[in-house]
């Protein structure tokens, strides 16, 4: 799907820095800047998203994307393998001990997470993917030469390992290096890129199921391509630039403005925005904050600020892990309590769910900015519970019904479909925008080990529990799914409009929820003239 990004699309995506010059919001910051610079001068307001410079910007912030889809590999990898008789048979892998090898990459993750905040903290945001990248490539190694199941487990452990790695360093340096006007539609394409992975893993296996017999090749080579992001990130990332909010906190104030210059200014030293962006963050990164202590992680608890950011990244931890048994890996063992039992056909729909959700997360993209990040997560979760409460009848009145079989599999892609629309690119976006800088990387490696804590339930517990409970099991996920519409309405905080130094204000605010939405309404006032 193509995203055409013109400045109509975009003139909702922020608070226009001259309008809000004339503001008297007294939870955001910028008086200090707004009163040295020309209200009027600071935002180029005719950017054009394709040029020169923007490139280049983009092709930097491709490299971290890959990152996203390290990950989109071994989620439909080894669930689409899963259903190939060879592949199963020859390591000996049986409903027992299938869940344990799939749960071993989550197991990886969670050991990561120890290191994965400190590495991009202390040697940047590059080194980290690089780091990870490295790792990936030697788990993919194993698991693909591997001739025996002890191999297999272990390549998958390793992989988990560096793949939280990259997950770490990859959204931070995305949300750092992103243009603020664009931040949402940047930022979100991060997690949308886990696709990448999924529709070629996916479609390699659909493919290569052709192939008479299906000789051992046939699963290793799906194997061995999921070390290829990890390869592309290894080859470009000492091409791009360190991010200029790292360089504040290493007191490396001119190579900062050197990037932003480059990315943001379109060359131009003296521009506006440059100026603008440079003094907010020297004015809120502190060059001796915990991000320089690699084992300090009391700042994402140490304050009642620190508390509710990281309980809003918990949030959204379980709310996007819990929403449904992970697809990916099971969709064949769905499908066949559905009815669906032929091999080939179980894995046409496991491949094809992975473009569709692609092309619902890209559409919803734009909308990040359009109706806010609050909206779209009430809806899209009120839309999952909904639809995983038809997936349930279904399942539950199949039996010689195929036609209701059939319903509930459409209803999964629906769920697919609602879910990609908007926790998808929210997954990327929203941790690492309420998540202040010195707490950044080690907030997203805590979230990473939060997803993988809830993952490794989620990828253990289903298979065991829909072969005994059938049905009745999915009743979970419903109620949870309408539980995390209610908890978003009660406290979650709106990013939407506001820069990354705006964000930690906010949350100085007795009621951050409150005094966001009050600054929403405040903005939309202010640019109300302007748009007519």
């Amino acid at each position: 799907m193509r995203i055409d990004l013109t400045m109509a699309d975009f003139k909702d995506s922020i608070v226009r820095v001259d309008d809000v010059a004339f503001a008297q919001e007294p939870v955001l910051r910028g008086d200090k800047v707004r009163k040295n610079l020309d209200a009027n001068s600071v935002l180029e307001t005719n950017v054009y998203p394709l040029r020169r410079s923007f490139l280049r910007l983009y092709g930097c912030l491709f490299v971290a994307y890959l990152c996203s889809a390290t990950n989109g590999f071994d989620a439909n990898t080894f669930g689409g393998l899963s259903a190939i008789d060879t592949f199963t048979t020859y390591f000996g892998i049986t409903p027992n001990n299938q869940g344990l090898v799939a749960a071993l990459y989550v197991v990886g993750n969670v050991a990561g997470c120890l290191f994965a905040g400190p590495c991009a903290d202390r040697y940047g945001r590059r080194f980290g993917m690089a780091v990870g990248s490295v790792v990936c490539i030697v788990g993919a190694v194993m698991q693909a030469t591997a001739h025996n199941l002890s191999t297999l487990m272990g390549g998958r452990f390793i992989l988990g390992l560096g793949a939280v790695v990259v997950q770490t360093a990859g959204p931070t340096y995305v949300v750092e290096m992103a243009y603020p006007k664009y931040r949402g539609v940047l930022t979100g394409a991060y997690q949308t890129c886990f696709f990448l992975g999924t529709i070629v893993s996916t479609w390699l296996e659909y493919g290569l199921n052709f192939v008479p017999r299906t000789p051992q090749w046939t699963w290793r080579l799906p194997l061995a391509i999921q070390a290829l992001p990890s390869v592309l990130v290894l080859t470009f990332v000492w091409f791009i630039p360190e991010t200029p909010r790292w360089y504040i906190g290493q007191g490396k104030v001119g190579k900062a403005r050197e990037v932003l210059t480059k990315y943001h200014g379109d060359g131009n030293p003296d521009s506006p925005i440059v100026a603008l962006e440079l003094e907010e963050m020297q004015d809120v990164i502190r060059a001796d904050g915990s991000d320089k202590r690699w084992w300090d992680f009391r700042e994402l608890f140490n304050s009642r600020s620190c508390r509710y950011r990281t309980f809003l990244v918990a949030c959204i931890a379980f709310f996007g892990t819990w929403d449904l048994p992970p697809t990916s890996y099971y969709f064949p063992l769905m499908a066949k309590t559905a009815g669906i039992t032929n091999e080939r056909t179980q894995l046409l729909l496991n491949a094809l769910q992975t473009p569709i959700m692609m092309a619902a997360a890209l559409s919803g993209l734009r909308w990040q900015d359009r109706l806010g990040r609050r909206k779209l997560l009430i809806a899209s979760s009120t839309g999952m519970s909904i639809s995983v409460a038809i997936i349930t009848a279904c399942t539950a009145q199949q039996a010689g019904r195929p036609v209701v079989g059939g319903v509930g599999i459409a209803f999964v892609y629906v769920f697919l479909v609602v879910f990609a629309f908007a926790w998808t690119p929210a997954q990327s976006l929203y941790p690492t925008e309420v998540l202040a800088y010195t707490t950044r990387a080690k907030g997203l490696a805590f979230m990473n080990l939060l997803v993988n804590i809830a993952s490794v339930f989620n990828t253990y517990v289903p298979p065991v529990a829909i072969a005994r409970a059938s049905w009745r099991f999915y009743i979970f996920y419903i109620l949870w799914d309408a539980l995390g519409a209610v908890v978003i309405y009660l406290t979650f905080v709106e990013t939407k409009g506001k820069n990354l130094e705006e964000i930690d204000h906010i949350f100085e605010a007795e009621d951050p929820k409150k005094a966001s939405l009050e600054a929403q309404v405040e903005s939309r006032q202010i640019t109300r003239p302007n748009r007519l």
